[in-house]
């Protein structure tokens, strides 16, 4: 597990800094901000901040349970790992439901699919996830060993009855809901693929925004497909009261799943959209020419630069 976790851990945070990256370089620093821009930067920065907080899990594996880091750090990892599933699911909803605008009604909401928006649904969903988490801040804490040092634990006041309501309120909350909303969704916008609509705007532009549309529901199905394991495995815990070797060595799996969707999501970009590889290739290049920037907004809020290279130097 360790070893497993120190991968996610490396290669997570390499990709996730790369959309950062390339994100900060295409937008000007803000300048061009988009609605994509802002989700997809969004999900990189909460997973991220999960993969930072990492190397403390890796160590209390490697300390057969043992947390060394205080009551205070215990309780902001914890909080991070709660924190991080919830913000990720309720983004891709958001990303989702701003799909399902760009495709089936392009035109009637443009206003409604602003930059400013969307950034102000970021926060609410962080204002969200922060107070859902409440049960985190209140019982993460350190808990005796019998070797007499201290591990890092939920220690909920009645184990028997709180673990129960504790694991279908995460199930519910942060995978069922979001699951149907999401799914609904993506429903409507398949129903409305497959049907002849007028207005439709350029054809260039369908085209454009499908290829959005794809990519975010390939990062909707990763999320899901991760995480659904370790759920079903939580569900099913509740029932087991002795856990067999198998079924811990599948839970572990399921973890493993799980945190992997933190680093399964930059190389999503990189496969799914040419034009983000292309945009990273341009953001590497570090010359001193002069760019021409020449944008072309996409009615579904997003927008292309072509960089032509001015061949004079500073």
């Amino acid at each position: 597990m360790p070893s497993i976790f120190g991968f996610i851990c490396v290669f997570g945070t390499i990709g996730n800094c790369i959309v950062i990256y390339t994100i900060i370089k295409k937008t000007k620093f803000w300048a061009q901000l988009t609605v994509p821009d802002i989700f997809i930067f969004s999900l990189s920065i909460v997973d991220l901040l999960f993969l930072l907080g990492m190397p403390f899990l890796i160590h209390q594996l490697v300390g057969n349970g043992s947390w060394c880091f205080g009551a205070t750090m215990c309780t902001v990892i914890t909080a991070l790992d709660s924190n991080s599933q919830i913000v990720s699911t309720y983004i891709l909803t958001a990303m989702t439901i701003d799909r399902y605008l760009a495709t089936v009604h392009p035109i009637r909401f443009n206003h409604v699919r602003t930059p400013f928006m969307a950034e102000t649904v970021v926060a609410l969903v962080w204002l969200f996830s922060l107070v859902s988490i409440t049960p985190v801040w209140m019982y993460a804490g350190l808990m005796p060993l019998r070797d007499g040092s201290v591990g890092c634990a939920l220690l909920l006041p009645n184990p028997t009855t709180d673990t129960y309501w504790f694991t279908l309120y995460q199930f519910i909350l942060a995978f069922a809901l979001p699951l149907v909303i999401i799914c609904a969704v993506f429903f409507k916008i398949l129903q409305n693929m497959s049907a002849t609509v007028a207005p439709l705007p350029q054809r260039s532009l369908r085209t454009r925004t499908r290829r959005v549309t794809r990519m975010a529901v390939a990062i909707c199905l990763a999320f899901f497909i991760c995480w659904a394991p370790y759920y079903i495995l939580q569900l099913a815990h509740l029932v087991i009261e002795r856990p067999s070797f198998a079924f811990l060595y599948a839970y572990n799996i399921a973890i493993s799943m799980g945190y992997a969707n933190s680093c399964i999501n930059p190389f999503l970009y990189i496969v799914l959209s040419k034009t983000f590889k292309r945009q990273f290739i341009v953001a590497l290049r570090q010359t001193p020419r002069v760019f021409r920037v020449d944008p072309e907004v996409m009615a579904d809020g997003s927008m292309t630069l072509r960089m032509a290279a001015d061949m004079s130097h500073h």
